[in-house]
């Protein structure tokens, strides 16, 4: 069975608590993600539009949409890794992401939508 490109592209995320950007005594905690894009396919792809869901641990659900990432739309040939950091606020210490990228097929035309894996924002100390 041959996998779709969608299974060939890699998504990575790796999350950080940024202290000293954070005000928890009013309800701001800043977290930071890093996200690694690997493009494991035979085909040029373009990073055009991403969908965020981010969740705080108070049930408050959050969406974010928009063209590309951080002000690019990267392409991505075969082989390739493109990488990025950016934040979010929430209003609780617990949280969590979930989301897609879309890409175009710079060769053959058309779109293809990879998801995101939920990850977990979560201050360092309240897992002890």
């Amino acid at each position: 069975m041959s996998k779709t490109i969608a299974e060939l592209v890699k998504i990575s995320v790796e999350t950080k608590f940024n202290e000293f950007q954070s005000d928890t005594e009013n309800g701001v905690y800043f977290f930071s993600y890093h996200i690694l894009i690997e493009n494991n396919s035979d085909h040029t792809i373009q990073l055009v539009y991403r969908k965020w869901k981010i969740t705080d641990s108070n049930g408050e659900h959050r969406f974010v949409e928009g063209e590309g990432v951080v002000g690019e739309k990267p392409i991505l040939c075969s082989g390739d890794i493109y990488d990025y950091y950016s934040a979010c606020i929430l209003q609780t210490g617990i949280g969590k992401m979930s989301g897609s990228y879309i890409f175009r097929l710079q060769d053959a035309g058309g779109h293809f939508e990879v998801p995101i894996s939920e990850f977990n924002l979560i201050l360092p100390w309240a897992l002890n």
